[in-house]
């Protein structure tokens, strides 16, 4: 079975979200595909750090802004 996806590069850290904080808010680069440059706001599981790959398997979608409370 191949693996289908786009690869992003985090190039920034927002956040902290979700109801514990288990999902962070980060903003990736697109490196591949039709929208390969493009920068977009993703919520991400599990550790990450700028610097790092994530494999997307949609890019049409872009995650809200966290909002202070």
């Amino acid at each position: 079975m191949a693996e289908e996806g786009t690869p992003a590069e985090v190039v920034e850290i927002i956040g902290r979200t979700g109801v514990r904080g288990e999902v962070t808010q980060v903003m990736v680069k697109l490196l591949d595909g039709p929208e390969k440059g493009r920068v977009k706001r993703r919520n991400v599981y599990g550790p990450v750090k700028v610097g790092d790959i994530v494999i997307l398997l949609s890019t049409k979608h872009e995650a809200k802004e966290i909002k202070a409370r």
